[in-house]
């Protein structure tokens, strides 16, 4: 019997007493421990009744059960669907149905809202705390601690991941185990991580980061992880010394620096700081550097691809770039309009193709076909460009680009502008609706800690910088830009809630 995603990552520490998780109060859990804890889940999950391609939804908080929860499913043949805790049980209602998910694992404080939602769409439900109690740890415990793994090929679909869904129906990215696996086997080559590498994870395990990214690459390596329940300064720079290697948001790196115990002495023993999910500011990547000595190593993903870029591990990382396409991954930058490339140097939109690109949105044929193309390039919606030493370059989203009287604006070139001002922290461009010229720039800006940004010279200095078509019209102090739980900035949010300063709507 063969089972691709489960042999590689799993199968292959079975028997050894060497540390996988090292929890926050410094207990360990061996490689051989975690798999007998996934194996009883495992029998608990075909206790139930689940079968190979049934799906199983989880909104659960960080543990470790919570991770052997995902190894279970692998060794079962059944697909493991992560979902945002943050998500409201309207929200979770949606993907229940439009996955036909077999089986619900909830937290317990989350039964009266979703037991009906799970009945009416004819599901079971469970339940996994984040102490590791629940009913579906109550079933595993009577069950064998060896399971019979499930036979799968590479083609077999292993997770779905629901994209965020800023606009219009969240889509469910169907990836399959060779997706998965073919990702994490490159990474740990372009990463150097090898069985010696202990990784500092204080990522959620419901996104593509914390789980198929972070976790899955240490798996294939053989090496252990510090599985904190979040990201806290505190525990962080407790535990920093025992760790080689940590995957980030830039946030996380953002709250560290502003923190003055973190420096080169507590970073020497470290060997690798990666950051993604959200654009790293050049100025963080230089700030970080001088502080440390560490460059911090940024790459390119999404939902449906897992990593499709990265700066260099030996050679230059260089700050404001996502570095170069990944071994097996081919990119190129097209016009959106008519799908041809264009010359180096000039924006458009970035399209992948590769062993990582997602098998197509679940039940939504016309989605697939329309981001998807029947070559196999995957239409990102990202755009960038290709420098001229071949750094991949992220300028915006398609869905964020302005057209102002005609005129194509890219938000990431203000942003730079802004970003370089006295008393500016970060900024947001968007595009409001505008009677004359359509859409018009505003910018969003969040004051340096103890400084108000001197608004009629940023609007001098933006002047100097940036043709006038490219002026913004306003701007907006604000505390905070909003994010999501990974750290991007959600500009849709700031076009509903400014999007009639100039409209009077």
């Amino acid at each position: 019997m063969a089972n691709p995603l489960y042999d590689t990552l799993f199968g292959r520490h079975a028997g050894k007493s060497t540390p996988f998780l090292i929890l926050p109060d410094g207990t360990e859990i061996t490689h051989s421990a975690f798999l007998a804890m996934a194996a009883r889940i495992a029998n608990q999950l075909a206790a139930l009744g689940l079968k190979p391609g049934d799906r199983l939804a989880a909104q659960i908080a960080k543990s470790p059960e919570a991770l052997a929860l995902y190894a279970a499913c692998a060794q079962t043949g059944v697909v493991f669907l992560p979902l945002n805790t943050a998500y409201t049980a309207n929200e979770v209602t949606y993907f229940i149905e439009n996955s036909g998910a077999a089986l619900v694992v909830c937290d317990g404080g989350a039964v009266e809202g979703l037991a009906p939602v799970a009945k009416g769409l004819g599901a079971q439900l469970a339940t996994l705390n984040a102490d590791g109690s629940g009913s579906l740890m109550d079933g595993a415990a009577g069950q064998g601690d060896t399971y019979s793994t499930a036979d799968r090929t590479k083609d077999d679909l292993a997770a779905l991941l629901y994209t965020s869904g800023t606009t219009g129906r969240s889509k469910g990215a169907m990836l399959s185990q060779e997706n998965l696996l073919s990702n994490a086997e490159v990474l740990v080559d372009e990463w150097r991580f090898t069985d010696a590498d202990v990784l500092l994870h204080c990522l959620p395990i419901f996104h593509t980061h914390g789980l198929f990214v972070a976790t899955n690459v240490t798996l294939v390596a053989g090496g252990a992880m510090i599985f904190l329940p979040k990201f806290d300064v505190d525990a962080v720079l407790h535990h920093l010394p025992r760790a080689t290697s940590m995957m980030g948001v830039p946030t996380f790196y953002t709250r560290l620096l502003d923190d003055p115990r973190f420096d080169k002495n507590a970073t020497q023993h470290m060997r690798l700081f990666t950051s993604g999910s959200a654009p790293l500011l050049a100025e963080t990547h230089d700030r970080f550097s001088a502080r440390t000595g560490h460059a911090i190593l940024e790459r390119y993903g999404m939902t449906e691809t897992n990593m499709n870029t990265s700066n260099p591990y030996a050679g230059e990382r260089r700050a404001g770039t996502v570095g170069f396409a990944l071994p097996g991954v081919e990119l190129k930058i097209c016009d959106p309009a008519t799908g041809q490339e264009v010359p180096q140097g000039e924006v458009g939109q970035l399209e992948v193709r590769g062993a990582n690109v997602f098998q197509g949105y679940w039940q939504m044929p016309e989605k697939t076909a329309e981001e998807l193309r029947e070559d196999g390039f995957f239409i990102t919606g990202d755009l960038g460009l290709i420098d001229s030493q071949g750094y991949v370059q992220i300028v915006g989203r398609g869905k964020d680009l302005i057209i102002s009287g005609g005129y194509n604006i890219y938000p990431k070139e203000i942003e730079l502008v802004l970003d370089e001002q006295p008393g500016v922290l970060e900024s947001a461009v968007i595009g409001v609706p505008h009677p004359d010229f359509g859409e018009t720039v505003v910018g969003v800006l969040v004051a340096a800690p103890g400084q108000t940004p001197d608004e009629e010279a940023i609007m001098a200095a933006a002047g100097d910088a940036l043709a006038r078509f490219k002026h913004p019209r306003r701007l907006i102090v604000v505390d905070e830009l909003p994010r999501n739980t990974m750290g991007k900035v959600q500009k849709n949010i700031l076009r509903e809630r400014y999007g009639d300063l100039f409209t009077g709507a």
